[in-house]
C-alpha cells in the first residue's frame, strides 16, 4: 500500500518563489483596487512619473529612441482611447455587403435607423486601461534608461519632427472621423441626474 505523501505533489525547490510570487501578485492587486476611485491622482502620479523620465532624458543627453519609442505608445493609447469599441464604419461596410447579398427582404424588428435608439460611447481603450498602460510604459521607459544598450545615437530633431507629423496626421484622420459618425469621446456639459428637479 502506498503512503500519503507518495500521492501528494511534494514541495520544489521554487515552491517558496512561487508563494512570494503570489502573495506580491496579491498585494498589487489590492493596491491597484485601493487606487481605482482616484482619477485625478492616479493621472498626477502618472504624470509626475513623465516628468521624472523627461527630465532623465533631458539631462542624460541621451536614450532618444526610448523616448521615441514610448511617445508612440503613448500615441498608440490615446487613439484606442478615443475610438468607440464598436466601430461605425464597420457597421457601415456589413450593411452595404449585407445589401450588395440581396438581404433588404428579411425585415428586422430592431429599429432601422441609426438615431431611432440611443447608443452609450463605448471606449476601445477603458480610462483604467489606458492609465495603467501609460503608468506601466512610463516606468518601464525610466528602466530602460539607465541601461547603455538603449542609448542608440540618433538625430533627434529628426524623430521629434516625425512624431509630430505622425501625431497631427493621425489626430486630422481621428477627428474627421469623429466628424463624420458623429461621436464625441468625452463627457462634455452638464451632467443630468436621475431624480433631480432641473
Amino acid at each position: 500500500m502506498m503512503a500519503s505523501s507518495d500521492t501528494e505533489p511534494s514541495a520544489g525547490p521554487m515552491e517558496p518563489l512561487a508563494t512570494h510570487l503570489a502573495k506580491a501578485r496579491r498585494q498589487y492587486q489590492q493596491w491597484l483596487d485601493r487606487v481605482t476611485p482616484f482619477v485625478l491622482y492616479r493621472w498626477l502620479g502618472t504624470a509626475g512619473l513623465l516628468s521624472l523620465f523627461a527630465l532623465r532624458i533631458v539631462f542624460a543627453q541621451g536614450w532618444y529612441i526610448v523616448a521615441y519609442a514610448y511617445a508612440i505608445y503613448l500615441l498608440n493609447l490615446l487613439l484606442a482611447f478615443l475610438q468607440p469599441k464598436f466601430d461605425p464604419s464597420l457597421q457601415d461596410d456589413l450593411l452595404a455587403d449585407d445589401l450588395e447579398e440581396g438581404a433588404e427582404g428579411s425585415a428586422s424588428p430592431l429599429p432601422s435607423q441609426r438615431d431611432d435608439e440611443f447608443r452609450p460611447f463605448v471606449r476601445r481603450l477603458p480610462e483604467w486601461q489606458f492609465w495603467l498602460s501609460a503608468t506601466r510604459a512610463t516606468l518601464i521607459s525610466i528602466v530602460c534608461s539607465f541601461f547603455e544598450m538603449f542609448d542608440v545615437p540618433v538625430y533627434w530633431p529628426i524623430l521629434v519632427v516625425y512624431w509630430f507629423v505622425l501625431f497631427l496626421l493621425t489626430m486630422r484622420r481621428q477627428i474627421q472621423h469623429m466628424v463624420k459618425y458623429k461621436y464625441v469621446p468625452f463627457d462634455i456639459g452638464r451632467k443630468v441626474r436621475y431624480g433631480s428637479h432641473r
